[in-house]
């Protein structure tokens, strides 16, 4: 503890272990350059999940895409209040980056789910419930607006998708101002969003978009939190006690007080209530710890019950996968 009550910083150097992190990190610096199964390159570079931490991948990897493509589209997980808002406040703030435009993933059941109806239904056609459930939608897309980035809504069809429902959402998008097209990537591949890529094109090319973060880097860090919060969010307060206003103010004291903020927040609610179904308006966010990234240039945002380290579920994924008898590999999808 210092004379002036502070307590001191360290980082790694000061405990002898920079030189042997560097060498653990010498290669995995590399983007890693991936086939899909259309042939078409890909980088798979970090990608952490976007409810407790960043959620996008790698600078690097998205700056080389850019400097060999002419297109490129990258990853931002969850919804949009957490992959897109990172990305956006954290990612291009920090890389310099300006998205031309943002595609917002969307399914019939999702809506359906955000209209009341429940799991085991999800497969049965109820027009009504999607129509109940696209203001979910809605607060998506209106957050993106937020930024000055056009949004184009890609529908990602299942199969027990009808043209009633589908038509509904393509209805409530066209209301909001923006457009939702319909992709089958899933039955045909790439065949499948061919129209989703020719609009993608078009929109990038206008130069339409006016990119901002939502806040500048002189804000205050509780004011950064308050306004992702009531912006994002639609939250009407931010729940931090003396202990986390102190924090803050002494990592501000110290010099991190430019850093933006990343939110850990549950992915299932704009709230922190993973029941909350909707676009609720009027709640609160209550912090219950901060924590500084001093490497990674951010400061982490703990909200409500959500855990940072992620749990597997009781049945992994591997033990379907298998060589069968000629060699072929199954259980993948």
């Amino acid at each position: 503890m210092h004379t002036d009550g502070t307590k001191p910083q360290y980082i790694v150097a000061d405990i002898k272990a920079d030189g042997a992190m560097t060498v653990l990190l010498k290669d995995a610096m590399q983007p890693n350059l991936v086939q899909t199964l259309e042939n078409n390159p890909a980088f798979v570079h970090g990608g952490p999940f976007a409810n407790i931490a960043h959620g996008c991948n790698s600078v690097m990897a998205t700056t080389t895409a850019l400097k060999i493509a002419d297109y490129v589209v990258t990853e931002a997980g969850f919804g949009a209040d957490l992959g897109a808002e990172k990305f956006m406040n954290i990612k291009c703030r920090k890389a310099g980056l300006a998205p031309s435009v943002v595609v917002v993933v969307a399914t019939i059941r999702a809506m359906k789910m955000n209209g009341g109806v429940a799991k085991s239904d999800l497969g049965d056609e109820n027009v009504d419930a999607v129509i109940q459930g696209c203001p979910n939608l809605g607060r998506h897309i209106e957050n993106v607006k937020s930024f000055g980035v056009p949004v184009v809504v890609a529908i990602n069809h299942f199969v027990t998708d009808t043209d009633a429902e589908v038509k509904a959402v393509q209805d409530y998008v066209s209301d909001m101002g923006s457009e939702a097209i319909l992709c089958k990537h899933w039955e045909k591949g790439s065949e499948g969003t061919v129209d989703l890529a020719e609009r993608i094109a078009e929109i990038a090319d206008s130069e339409i978009g006016n990119f901002a973060p939502l806040y500048n880097d002189e804000m205050s860090l509780l004011g950064k939190i308050e306004t992702i919060a009531k912006r994002i969010y639609r939250a009407d307060e931010v729940l931090a006690d003396a202990k986390i206003r102190n924090q803050l103010k002494e990592w501000e004291s110290a010099g991190y007080g430019n850093l933006p903020v990343c939110m850990a927040k549950t992915q299932y609610s704009f709230t922190t209530d993973p029941n909350r179904r909707g676009a609720p308006t009027g709640h609160s966010v209550p912090v219950r710890e901060v924590r500084l990234s001093a490497g990674a240039g951010f400061i982490v945002v703990i909200c409500g019950e959500i855990m940072t380290m992620p749990g597997l579920p009781s049945k992994p994924a591997s033990e379907s996968i298998m060589l069968n008898e000629t060699g072929q590999i199954e259980g993948l999808f």
